[in-house]
């Protein structure tokens, strides 16, 4: 099967979680808004897609993965889909549930760090609520950031299977997607991750492993990797990196 991924052309944001997924597997998969208009794609095929009436069971909006007929909203959605499909999940029930429910635990923290730089509105400008801003992001970076880091680094400790990944003995998705996050925080706060990371080993030896796995590397040398800016979720922001 193609995949068709739908998510905005520019920016990683939550659409990353689930390129490194479709990567890693090895899954055929075009990313639709990137590809050009004249060959009946781009964001023209993205919005006529979500508006479509023929569709019912519309996404809210992107990331959303259209697999044959079926359409799959949510980034934790879409992760447990391809998860049990390409054996980035475990076999069993509670295995699939508990890595479904540490990337919910993901979403929780990416949102966080949105709201470092749009604490007020998402359809408001960062430089209309810079004060807000950096209020958010000390509070982000004083105490949210090591919960969010402690309690991962201490999921990979208690792994009872012993290996060094999240769950079970085995990547899945999960890690790749705090892959992503630790990547995207050294790019948002380099200087808060420099001071942090000596006390999480177990996740920036998670991060080296999953950037150093074979597909993974030759994805993040080629063009389809988007760079981080400052026009997705991880932001860098000098006065907010306190």
């Amino acid at each position: 099967m193609r995949y068709e991924l739908y998510y905005w052309p520019e920016i990683q944001g939550r659409g990353e979680f689930i390129r490194l997924a479709l990567e890693e597997a090895g899954a055929d998969y075009v990313d639709v808004a990137r590809r050009a208009e004249r060959n009946g794609m781009g964001m023209t095929a993205m919005m006529r897609l979500m508006e479509s009436q023929a569709v019912s069971c519309p996404p809210f909006a992107p990331p959303f993965l259209k697999a044959g007929e079926q359409i799959i909203a949510q980034t934790a959605n879409i992760l447990l889909f391809l998860g049990s499909r390409h054996g980035l999940a475990p076999d069993d029930e509670a295995g699939r549930l508990w890595v479904h429910q540490l990337q919910l635990t993901i979403a929780d923290m990416l949102l966080e760090v949105h709201d470092t730089h749009h604490p007020i509105a998402a359809s408001l400008y960062y430089d209309e609520q810079k004060p807000e801003a950096l209020r958010r992001a000390e509070e982000f970076t004083a105490s949210r950031l090591p919960k969010f880091l402690g309690y991962f680094e201490t999921v990979l400790a208690r792994n009872p299977s012993g290996e060094s990944w999240l769950a079970g003995d085995t990547l899945t998705y999960v890690d790749l997607s705090m892959f992503q996050m630790i990547a995207g925080l050294r790019f948002a706060f380099p200087r808060n991750m420099k001071r942090l990371e000596s006390d999480y080993p177990l996740l920036i030896a998670l991060h080296d492993r999953v950037a150093a796995r074979t597909r993974i590397k030759a994805y993040l040398k080629s063009k389809r990797r988007i760079p981080f800016n400052n026009e997705g979720i991880f932001r860098h922001y000098k006065e907010l990196d306190l």
